[in-house]
């Protein structure tokens, strides 16, 4: 049964808090929430301000995940006990197999994290690789490795449905 795109994708706008829209100007970028950064103007889009909130949150993210492939060596060393039960020893193959693959996805996305770690030294970060216009806030909050706008993503998801990769 064909679904269009936009029945797939249910786009709501992100609100915008007038109380919080000039709490960007007295804090520093580190405590700045995820809240106040998208109640920022307009006009503001990707200030100094909003490139730093960005940076931390991609660097913050990129310890997360070090640390979690730290706790996945020691978890598959701490599991390694012999299992005369093939049932159980199935069971934790699965559950290292299943650990792995998590670890390659975030490998990958460890890329994108560096890729848009560079494009905020370079100024380039926060626009459409594509068209050049911003991705948006609201977009990047959700997936701060975005490079595509919204209307971008779209056409590309569309046409790879159509055409294949």
């Amino acid at each position: 049964m064909p679904t269009t795109l936009q029945a797939q994708t249910p786009v709501t706008a992100a609100k915008k808090d007038p109380k919080l829209a000039n709490n960007w100007k007295t804090k520093p970028a580190e405590e700045l929430t995820d809240a106040e950064v998208l109640s920022m103007p307009d006009g503001e889009y990707m200030n100094e301000k909003q490139l730093a909130f960005f940076r931390h949150k991609l660097v913050q993210l990129k310890q997360d995940m070090h640390n979690n492939a730290g706790e996945t060596t020691e978890h598959l060393r701490e599991d390694t006990v012999v299992v005369p039960d093939p049932a159980d020893r199935a069971t934790i193959e699965e559950e290292h197999a299943l650990e792995l693959r998590t670890r390659d996805r975030e490998r990958k996305l460890l890329k994108k994290i560096e890729q848009s770690i560079a494009r905020i030294d370079a100024g380039d970060y926060g626009y459409c690789d594509e068209t050049g216009e911003p991705i948006g806030v609201g977009r990047l909050l959700a997936r701060p490795t975005a490079t595509l706008s919204l209307e971008a993503q779209q056409r590309r998801e569309l046409k790879q449905k159509m055409f294949g990769d």
